[in-house]
């Protein structure tokens, strides 16, 4: 692809997290609204929590939340003092907490679910089903060649 091709307006955008960053203003806005304490970033850990079904370690949350470990050792902590979340000590190795969603934790799950839906579909007001398909394809595109580079290093 020829660089000059691509608009560096946009190309600062994405790479600045511009998107992204007004997503999440515009979900924790929602949240607020809704009467409910929780950050986009402490949703994310909900949500992959949800999904596992499991106990899990920091560490996998940290991968699949694309956070730093110190970062995430935070949220749980603030989400284990909102009881949300529990450590429990792993069984075969004392070293390691495991996470796991509190009753609490997953009633708030099912309270704000429909908040983030209701923030999707005002991000993507006017986008036809294929418009929704083909920025999917191409935001996972995107981050497949990035995950890629990763991994040489």
């Amino acid at each position: 692809m020829d660089s000059s091709a691509l608009d560096i307006k946009l190309v600062f955008a994405v790479m600045s997290g511009k998107v992204s960053s007004a997503i999440n203003r515009r979900m924790y806005r929602n949240f607020r609204n809704a009467g409910l304490e929780i950050t986009p970033e402490q949703w994310s850990v909900l949500v992959f929590l949800r999904q596992q079904q499991d106990k899990v370690t920091q560490k996998a949350i940290a991968d699949a939340t694309y956070k730093d470990r110190p970062s995430i050792t935070r949220l749980i902590d603030n989400m284990e003092k909102q009881e949300l979340v529990t450590r429990v000590q792993d069984s075969t190795d004392r070293r390691t907490n495991k996470i796991c969603l509190t009753k609490k934790g997953f009633d708030l799950y099912e309270k704000i679910y429909p908040i983030t839906l209701k923030t999707m579909q005002e991000a993507l007001k006017g986008f036809s089903e294929e418009d929704i398909s083909n920025v999917q394809y191409l935001l996972k595109k995107i981050f497949s060649n990035i995950e890629k580079q990763d991994e040489c290093f």
